[in-house]
């Protein structure tokens, strides 16, 4: 399992639209998965232990993020031939116990993680209204293992400032995760 960090953020960078099923059985875009506010897209799978050490922060921050008028949507875009704890199954069953409050979608061709350039688990990319890229960081100090329920909420805070104010802060902590399991 590789570890990676994301690129810092490229401001105002457009949001790549695409159209991908939901494990709701609906197909999920930007215009359907957006709020008033803005976007937070998230490359998300099940077997990853940095997202597991988070998810149920993850599930917290984007609950209270909607409040604010930030939309979110999780994209699992593992080739899950080798890891089949990313089946779409599975996802399936990790959104209906964790009660996800946004779609989770698949991106089976891999398109849409390559569009977005999106290097690992969790990779998270907030955008404001106008859709340009506003964060591209951590959701918090977690590693593998979840941090004290006490560090800043550093993606939180970031989504808060875009529903407030249109930007991003422009210090931000790259998200640390498993590499994407990209298609041979």
């Amino acid at each position: 399992m590789v570890s990676l960090t994301t690129p810092v953020c490229d401001f105002g960078w457009p949001a790549p639209d695409f159209a991908l099923p939901g494990v709701d059985d609906r197909r999920h875009s930007l215009a359907s998965a957006r709020g008033p506010k803005g976007l937070l897209v998230m490359f998300i799978c099940n077997h990853c232990p940095y997202v597991k050490a988070v998810i149920e922060r993850i599930v917290r921050d984007t609950r209270e993020l909607a409040g604010l008028g930030i939309g979110s949507i999780a994209i699992m875009s593992n080739d899950p031939s080798d890891y089949p704890e990313d089946s779409w199954d599975n996802m399936v069953r990790q959104a209906r116990e964790l009660a996800f409050p946004f779609p989770y979608v698949v991106d089976e061709t891999q398109q849409v993680a390559k569009a977005y350039g999106a290097v690992c688990t969790p990779d998270f990319f907030g955008f404001n209204a106008d859709l340009g890229l506003q964060y591209r960081g951590r959701l918090d100090a977690s590693r593998k293992q979840a941090a004290s329920g006490d560090v800043r909420r550093d993606l939180f805070e970031a989504m808060r400032n875009v529903a407030l104010t249109g930007q991003g802060p422009a210090e931000q902590v790259p998200s640390m995760g498993c590499s994407i399991k990209w298609r041979e």
